[in-house]
């Protein structure tokens, strides 16, 4: 499920909008020459449909620059109206999604919104004895990783835990000592890990490296963490093969936490419409969002509906989220209700 407040500050600004998509295609020597050929096109279509000069003027500006290869290799949304770009982000559409341009009194996010929902944000752990490297992530299934932020973390001991002093103390000491050194070691990853989910609210924790390592970590995880925590014992950092491995393994669990987000969206929806806290279709949705009454607005897995930029705008204002669904619904939309159906649909 997807929050739409983040996107508030792009739907308060001044209408009518133009919102173009640009998606992913493999860079090449001629990525200029192929930038500019296609948003040519979609200049011309904004234009056909009245697009003003200066909203154009900003396009222009966003996506023809002097790193071009960017723009081609990882796409765009964007979104501009007369004042300037008010949304500007890589597009991580799968290829062949195509390239889009809308006008309009709305932003037209469904696209936009669903990618979203296909993401998930993880903190990596890859831990061994001496500290874990921790990386903030967002995954999809069907995308490259895509890397925020990174950091090396280890305790404050200087001392070798693989190598003992000779002679001076006993094996024992030495091997409660090491075992300190480590804990202490796992302690502080964990403790940077509950700042990252503190500040970030990720979605996964997964833990990753040596079982030693890993063992150790998850041991000081606090109960917040470990709430999110999932592990695998793939791939690793050793070389090119190890780290595709790594995240393959965690394309396959973005993969099963969106799995089961639908189903549950699914499931709650067709709970919903059995208690009469449910609606779908265009019509139907669109007047229940527009009264405040929609708590959660649910999109077709795959598939835009006509109308869904204005109900997603509706439900921005009204606070409401937003997740996916398969399965037939009218129009390819429906909605979880805050109160029920003949309250939420009266005149």
């Amino acid at each position: 499920m997807m929050n739409l407040e983040n996107l508030r500050a792009v739907y308060d600004n001044q209408s009518p909008f133009a919102t173009v998509y640009l998606e992913g295609r493999s860079p090449g020597a001629d990525a200029e020459k192929q930038v500019r050929l296609r948003w040519d096109e979609l200049r011309a279509n904004l234009t056909d449909a009245g697009a003003a000069d200066e909203i154009l003027q900003h396009l222009d500006d966003t996506l023809i620059v002097e790193d071009i290869t960017e723009v081609q290799t990882d796409g765009r949304v964007v979104v501009a109206n007369a004042e300037g770009v008010v949304l500007d982000e890589h597009w991580d559409a799968a290829l062949g999604t195509g390239d889009t341009a809308h006008y309009g009194e709305v932003p037209e996010l469904g696209a936009y919104v669903r990618e979203g929902c296909r993401l998930v944000d993880m903190v990596l752990v890859i831990a061994n004895q001496e500290g874990a490297t921790i990386r903030e992530l967002r995954v999809s299934p069907q995308h490259e990783v895509k890397h925020r932020d990174e950091s090396r973390i280890s305790g404050d001991s200087d001392e070798d835990i693989h190598a003992p002093r000779q002679g001076a103390l006993s094996h024992n000491q030495i091997r409660r000592r090491a075992d300190e050194i480590v804990k202490d070691n796992a302690r502080a990853v964990a403790d940077h890990v509950d700042e990252i989910v503190r500040a970030r609210e990720p979605d996964l924790v997964v833990v990753a490296g040596e079982v030693q390592g890993r063992t150790a970590v998850k041991g000081e995880l606090s109960a917040r963490v470990t709430e999110l925590l999932e592990e695998t014992d793939q791939g690793g950092t050793d070389d090119d093969a190890g780290e595709e491995a790594l995240y393959d393994a965690l394309k396959s669990l973005a993969s099963d936490r969106v799995q089961a987000k639908q189903t549950e969206d699914t499931e709650n929806l067709s709970y919903s419409k059995a208690h009469d806290l449910a609606v779908e279709g265009q019509e139907k949705v669109s007047q229940a969002v527009q009264r405040g009454a929609v708590a959660t607005v649910l999109l077709d897995y795959d598939a835009g509906s006509e109308g869904e930029g204005a109900i997603l705008a509706d439900a921005v204002f009204s606070s409401a989220d937003v997740g996916l669904i398969s399965g037939d619904v009218e129009d390819g939309i429906a909605a979880i209700l805050r109160y029920d159906a003949a309250t939420a649909l009266a005149d």
